[in-house]
């Protein structure tokens, strides 16, 4: 077994390997840079309600198999949970460890636990993550803990209709540093076709987001900002939506917007609001 401590930059703290797979206590290796965590982002309550900033991150930038829930309204978080709990919220990959292991937790969270972790990621303004680069070819890839990541060897393939989200750097990532992001490619051509769908609607293939996500795309109220989020976690969301496993009150008003929507165009959607500065 490693017992090493690891160690990332900019950070004096130094956490072993135990340490950073333990699901029930945060590897914060920045504590200086957030306000104090509520014990239930900090460490969870065993046994179901894992600590929230271990997936989330302590700042809620997330990861492409999670969600970035930095600065998401407070309101719109706890009806997320609520959604988990009574089964409105699902996905449309039963499979899916995120999704089920949130689900698992919005059954078990007590309404204060929501209330205290919600009103905590809902504080921050998301920081830019994600890094978007258009491309006819990516490094080849495998998925590794929920994400893709690259293959050894350096051999690239064509991109296809397909967003490839990837650590900039692996082994940060793998170390839960919350400074280190991530890097989309996605396909040429998309950022245009992605911003005549975001901002025009595109002759009726859907509505534009910025009728309720706001002109910036930085949420109105409760309705949750869209701009500079992992194309990953917005594509789920949208398929998601289409497919029905996503079903609550806010949900609504998104169905008819999505239901048109092709492969390519989700696509090009994500990349253009991934690459928009949050």
């Amino acid at each position: 077994m490693d017992s090493s401590v690891k160690h990332v930059p900019g950070s004096p703290a130094g956490f072993t390997a135990e340490q950073i797979r333990d699901l029930f206590q945060v590897p914060d290796w920045f504590p200086g840079s957030h306000p104090l965590m509520p014990s239930v982002v900090s460490q969870g309550r065993k046994p179901a309600v894992r600590a929230c900033g271990y997936c989330h991150l302590p700042n809620g930038q997330g990861r492409p198999e999670n969600e970035s829930v930095a600065g998401l309204p407070a309101g719109y978080i706890v009806q997320q949970m609520a959604d988990f709990k009574s089964g409105l919220r699902k996905s449309s990959e039963p499979k899916m460890p995120s999704v089920a292991g949130m689900v698992l937790i919005g059954k078990a969270a007590t309404d204060d636990e929501v209330r205290e972790a919600a009103a905590y990621f809902s504080s921050f303004h998301l920081k830019p993550w994600i890094r978007v680069v258009e491309t006819d070819r990516v490094p080849a890839t495998l998925i590794k803990g929920g994400m893709l990541i690259l293959k050894e060897g350096g051999k690239t393939e064509p991109i296809g209709q397909r967003v490839i989200e990837v650590p900039e750097d692996l082994e940060r990532t793998e170390l839960r540093d919350s400074s280190s992001g991530f890097v989309a490619y996605v396909p040429k051509g998309s950022l245009k076709r992605g911003a005549d769908l975001v901002m025009t609607g595109a002759s009726g293939t859907t509505l534009r987001c910025t009728i309720c996500h706001g002109g910036d795309l930085k949420g109105i109220g409760n309705v949750p900002s869209i701009a500079g989020r992992s194309p990953s976690q917005m594509a789920r969301q949208i398929i998601d939506i289409k497919n029905g496993a996503r079903n609550g009150p806010w949900t609504q008003l998104m169905k008819e917007t999505v239901s048109k929507l092709t492969d390519g165009d989700i696509v090009a959607i994500t990349g253009y609001l991934a690459s928009r500065t949050p």
